[in-house]
């Protein structure tokens, strides 16, 4: 609760402390990953690819490549996401959209994805995260003291 990253990690809906921190500590330094969608190969969360001089280009599941610990917790925060948050987010929406098209599981790997790009990016430019766009700046204010009030409450 101490950390102001891990505070704005947990700005993100369906982000908690384990999440952040485990991120955090996973990535250690930013500018080690020159793209912010590498972070999400780091940890496994892009299809496997098999390729051949004469096959086309086949894509599999997820590769599972890093640590599975990071790669539970991301996944834990797409599915609090889509399913517990019942405010109006960007991020939300497009997951939701996708598991009418795919199925439910695919959306969480997706969000899981997409979850770990934002969270770097937001990291690497010292930027805050905007879920809603048409949200003001004090309602957003007010839901991520809300937060972090029940997460304090929570861990005394």
């Amino acid at each position: 609760m101490r950390d102001e990253l891990c505070r704005r990690f947990m700005a993100i809906p369906g982000v908690g402390p384990v999440t952040a921190l485990s991120y955090s500590s996973a990535i250690d330094d930013p500018h080690r990953f020159r793209r912010s969608r590498n972070v999400a190969a780091y940890f496994g969360l892009t299809s496997r690819r098999w390729q051949s001089g004469t096959s086309i280009d086949v894509q599999g599941r997820i590769s599972k490549a890093g640590d599975p610990d990071v790669r539970r917790a991301l996944y834990e925060a797409a599915s609090a996401l889509l399913t517990r948050f019942k405010g109006h987010d960007a991020l939300k929406t497009w997951g939701l959209k996708l598991a009418k098209t795919k199925c439910h599981a695919k959306a969480r790997v997706a969000v899981a994805r997409k979850l770990a790009t934002v969270m770097h990016a937001m990291w690497r430019d010292g930027t805050f995260y905007v879920g809603d766009p048409d949200a003001s700046a004090p309602d957003i204010a007010a839901a991520n003291a809300a937060k972090l009030q029940r997460l304090g409450l929570a861990n005394s």
